[in-house]
């Protein structure tokens, strides 16, 4: 599985996408992860299967969706996000059919 991680300038989400990347190891599950801030996701969305978005670039969402057609996107939830909760961003990818 291939997930896009975007926010304001690709810091906070850096911080996320290294836990996801341990989450996944620890399962043995085949897990890309990669985060991009909002000026350069563009360049490479085509290369994931879905984009997930932290909430301080929550505006872009509708912007993000127009561009990248049917790809699956969505929104982190704060509390998530904040805390790193990777169990229930992974609930969401889920949820988003990203198989």
């Amino acid at each position: 599985m291939k997930i896009m991680l975007v926010c304001a300038g690709g810091m906070s989400t850096g911080i996320l996408m290294n836990k996801m990347g341990k989450w996944a190891k620890e399962r043995a599950l085949e897990l890309e992860v990669k985060a991009y801030g909002v000026g350069d996701y563009e360049q490479y969305y085509k290369d994931y299967q879905c984009i997930l978005l932290g909430p301080q670039i929550s505006y872009k969402e509708k912007e993000i969706k127009k561009i990248v057609g049917d790809m699956p996107v969505a929104q982190i939830a704060s509390m998530d996000y904040a805390l790193g909760n990777v169990d229930n961003i992974m609930k969401q990818v889920d949820q988003l059919g990203v198989k």
